[in-house]
């Protein structure tokens, strides 16, 4: 599983042109799901992503997490983030989980993200969307469950 996150002070999702979720200050999370996750690799994730020091302490140092700073979380699945682009100038989405599978592993992190931060919004699994945010720093940082220490 992979994510991208991102500081962010503000970020919404629409669907066609209708705003369908916002979040404040906090993370904005892209999450893609390879094919081979479990639910382990899901929690891994969940637990890095609450608990990284990415948020400015008193002193302007990254040291504080999103528990810690009581922030707020938007989730957006993202297939897109397992592409392969090692050859032609075509992205290859074969190390992508299939929709039901991954919709699943989603869902179950949206679950279980649920009750760890002020407020959680997310995407429309499947959806064509339009993301806004505005990047705080800008802060943006790759997890991948592949890579579990």
């Amino acid at each position: 599983m992979r994510a991208v996150l991102q500081r962010v002070d503000r970020a919404c999702v629409s669907i066609n042109s209708q705003l369908f979720s916002a979040t404040d200050q906090g993370l904005l999370v892209f999450l893609g799901v390879e094919k081979g996750d479990t639910e382990k690799d899901a929690d891994f994730i969940l637990e890095k992503t609450v608990h990284l020091r990415i948020f400015e302490d008193e002193q302007g140092k990254m040291n504080r997490s999103l528990v810690d700073i009581a922030g707020e979380m938007l989730v957006v699945s993202q297939f897109t983030l397992l592409a392969d682009c090692d050859k032609g100038r075509r992205p290859s989405f074969a190390r992508a989980q299939e929709p039901e599978k991954a919709r699943a592993l989603y869902e179950y992190f949206v679950r279980r993200a649920q009750p760890r931060v002020k407020k959680l919004a997310t995407g429309a699994f499947q959806e064509m969307m339009q993301i806004e945010l505005v990047n705080s720093g800008p802060v943006t940082i790759l997890l991948d469950s592949r890579k579990m220490a």
